[in-house]
């Protein structure tokens, strides 16, 4: 069966972050699913089978099983779209069920994920000074009008706000050991963001836990960062946007609308552009 090649939330014709897209009329064993998403080598590859009107789906990155990815949810809904026409798709996760929308424009494919509720919480002060000495910040370097959380949004995230984009700028850690902190934290990234007006955010995500030290576009941890800045009351207006991959030369954008319902699902939505197919 064919693995598209499709980047999410791309900007025009550029960017995005890269995801594997098998689609088929029955889900593979897990072990051979992993194999996939190892040799397809970027941060997940999606695998989907239709289960009645709707499609199971799983996330697989090159290391593990996640519960969730935005990135790799918007990628799905842009190859549906191509296979399936123009739509709404129901999705059946291993841990919610969401939908994906799908509308073909050129060689590009706008669409919109309906993310699974989202929650937070304050951080563990030693889960903090852990990452902090993981990524060689301080408490100086933090903004605490956003204070560091733990949020969710379908997966387990944290976010840390700091002052200035030169600080995010300079984000490096070591791999190996940032895998074995998030591991035992159970978090799937840390989101470093940085607030250039109350609606727009640079933003880096490390993912070590997925094997990988930085995506360029994470839609699941945009979820949640949206519904944390719900929660903390942020003059949001209803609407984020996220510039993500600038420092990784892959510039990718993310738009997350925001309901005034506490914990309600996110609507995150981008262009995918189609990359090639193995």
């Amino acid at each position: 069966m064919t693995v598209l090649r499709i980047a999410a939330f791309s900007d025009g014709n550029q960017g995005g972050n890269p995801a594997g897209i098998w689609i088929g009329d029955d889900l593979p064993p897990a072990s051979k699913m992993q194999a996939i998403a190892v040799d397809v080598g970027f941060s997940e590859t999606a695998f989907a089978a239709p289960e009645g009107d709707a499609w199971r789906v799983r996330y697989f990155s090159p290391l593990c099983e996640v519960p969730f990815c935005g990135h790799a949810t918007i990628a799905l809904g842009a190859a549906l779209a191509l296979q399936q026409g123009d739509r709404t798709f129901e999705l059946k996760l291993n841990r919610a069920d969401i939908s994906v929308t799908g509308r073909r424009d050129g060689q590009t494919i706008a669409a919109a994920l309906q993310s699974p509720p989202t929650r937070s919480a304050p951080i563990d002060p030693l889960l903090q000074a852990d990452l902090l000495q993981l990524l060689d910040y301080s408490i100086d370097d933090l903004d605490l009008k956003i204070p560091p959380a733990k949020i969710h949004g379908g997966a387990d995230h944290v976010v840390l706000a700091l002052k200035t984009r030169n600080a995010l700028a300079r984000m490096s850690y070591d791999l190996k050991l940032g895998r074995e902190l998030m591991g035992k934290s159970g978090i799937v990234t840390v989101a470093l963001v940085t607030t250039e007006n109350p609606q727009l955010f640079h933003v880096r995500n490390a993912f070590a836990a997925g094997g990988v030290l930085e995506d360029p576009a994470t839609g699941a941890a945009a979820a949640a960062f949206a519904g944390y800045l719900r929660d903390i009351g942020w003059p949001h207006a209803g609407v984020i946007n996220i510039v993500q991959g600038e420092d990784m030369g892959m510039r990718s954008l993310i738009r997350a609308e925001i309901s005034e319902i506490a914990g309600s699902s996110i609507r995150v939505s981008g262009t995918a552009r189609i990359m090639t197919d193995t």
